[in-house]
C-alpha cells in the first residue's frame, strides 16, 4: 500500500549530506576511509557498459561515392573468407573470456554492493563480516545481473546482425543508399531503448532492491517484487524527480573527479586509489537513495539500524536484562545488621533472661 506520507528529493539530499558528514569526517578515520573504500570499489565493479567513439569521417565507408575497391581490400576479403573458421573460432573464444570475465566482475560487484550499503548505514569499516553475511543475497543479485546482461548481449547481436545484413551489398559497393539508411535507423530505434531499459533496471536494483533485500533479507525477485507493490504505487512521479536530480549530482561528481584526477596528474583515477580519495562523493551518492527510501515512512527506516556500542545495548554500570522466559532475579537480601544485634528490653514476665556467653 502506498503511503500518504510526502515525500522530497531536496530532504533526500540534505540527509545524505549529513549522512556524509557524520561517517567520512564525524571524526576522521584513514583506516575506516581505506576499508570502506575497497567495498566502494567492489560494488562499482561490473557496472561499466558498452561505450563508443566518434566515428572517423575519412575513413567511414558510407561517405564515399563509387570508386573502385583498393587491391589490399581484396586480398584482405580473399583472406578472410579462406580462415573464416579459425576467424570464427578466435571469436568465441575471445568472446567467451570477455564473458567470464564480465561474470567475475559482477559477482564481485554484487557481493560489493551489499558490503558498501553495511558500511554506509552502520558507519563502519568491514570486509570479512559482511563478505559472509551477505552471501546469499550477493549470489541473488549477481544471477539476475548477469542473466539481464546476456540477454542485453544476444538482442545487441542479433540486431547487429540484421542490420549488417541489410546493409552489406552496400557497405560493399561503399554506398550510403536507402539500405544503408534503413540498417541505420533500425540499430539506432532498437539498441538505444534497449540499452535505457537496462541501465533503469540497473538503477533501481542499485538503488531500492538491494536496500529491500538486505533490509527484510530476502531475494532478488522478492525485492523486485516489494519494490513493485510497495514502494513504486503513487510515487512514479517522486521517482522521475529522484532520477532527474540524480543525474544532475552525477554530471557534478563526474567533473569534480575529473578536476581532481588531473590535479593530481592521474594519480588521484587510478583503480581503489579513486574510490578512497573520493570516498565522500560515493558515500553520497549511496546515502541519497537511502535517504529518499526512509521518507516512505517508518517500516523503511535505514540509518537508525546501526548497531549500538554495545550487543544488549546496557550501559557499562548497569547489568544487562535477564533473558526471556527465565524466572525473575530475587531481590537483594534484607539488612539484618539491626535485627542480629542484642536486645535492650527486658524480657517479658515469664520469660527468663538467657545466661550470659562464657
Amino acid at each position: 500500500m502506498a503511503s500518504d506520507r510526502s515525500v522530497s528529493v531536496l530532504d533526500a539530499v540534505e540527509s545524505a549530506l549529513h549522512q556524509t558528514h557524520r561517517i567520512c569526517f564525524s571524526p576522521f578515520d584513514w583506516k575506516k576511509w581505506f576499508v570502506l573504500g575497497f567495498c566502494a570499489f567492489l560494488a562499482a565493479l561490473g557496472e561499466g557498459g558498452p561505450s563508443g567513439g566518434l566515428a572517423n569521417f575519412r575513413s567511414n565507408p558510407f561517405l564515399r561515392r563509387r570508386e573502385p575497391l583498393p587491391p589490399s581490400f581484396d586480398h584482405f576479403s580473399s583472406w578472410v573468407l579462406g580462415h573464416l573458421p579459425l576467424i570464427v573460432a578466435i571469436g568465441a573464444v575471445v568472446l567467451l573470456l570477455g564473458v567470464a570475465l564480465g561474470a567475475l566482475l559482477q559477482w564481485l560487484g554484487s557481493r560489493g554492493q551489499f558490503m558498501f550499503l553495511d558500511g554506509v548505514l552502520h558507519n563502519r569499516g568491514a570486509v570479512v563480516e559482511p563478505w559472509h553475511r551477505f552471501r546469499r543475497l550477493g549470489n541473488s543479485l549477481f544471477l539476475l545481473r548477469f542473466l539481464l546482461g546476456l540477454m542485453g548481449l544476444a538482442a545487441v547481436a542479433a540486431i547487429s546482425g540484421a542490420c549488417l545484413f541489410i546493409a552489406w551489398p552496400s557497405i560493399r559497393g561503399r554506398l550510403f543508399d536507402g539500405r544503408a539508411l534503413l540498417a541505420a535507423v533500425l540499430f539506432i530505434l532498437l539498441v538505444i531503448p534497449l540499452a535505457l531499459l537496462l541501465l533503469a533496471i540497473n538503477l533501481v536494483l542499485h538503488d531500492f532492491v538491494v536496500p529491500v533485500m538486505a533490509k527484510r533479507e530476502i531475494t532478488v525477485m522478492a525485492g523486485v517484487r516489494v519494490f513493485r507493490e510497495e514502494l513504486l504505487p503513487g510515487r512514479i512521479g517522486a521517482f522521475l524527480l529522484f532520477y532527474l536530480l540524480k543525474l544532475f549530482l552525477v554530471i557534478a561528481a563526474g567533473v569534480i573527479i575529473t578536476l581532481g584526477t588531473c590535479i593530481t596528474c592521474c594519480i588521484a583515477g587510478l583503480p581503489y586509489i579513486s574510490s578512497v580519495v573520493f570516498l565522500p562523493i560515493f558515500v553520497f551518492m549511496r546515502a541519497y537513495s537511502l535517504a529518499f527510501l526512509e521518507q516512505f515512512g517508518d517500516d523503511w527506516l535505514l540509518f537508525s539500524e546501526a548497531p549500538p556500542a554495545s550487543a544488549t545495548g546496557a550501559s557499562p554500570d548497569q547489568p544487562p536484562p535477564p533473558p526471556s522466559g527465565s524466572a525473575p532475579a530475587e531481590p537483594p537480601p534484607h539488612d539484618l545488621s539491626e535485627e542480629t544485634q542484642p536486645s535492650l528490653q527486658a524480657p517479658p514476665p515469664g520469660e527468663s533472661q538467657p545466661p550470659p556467653e562464657a
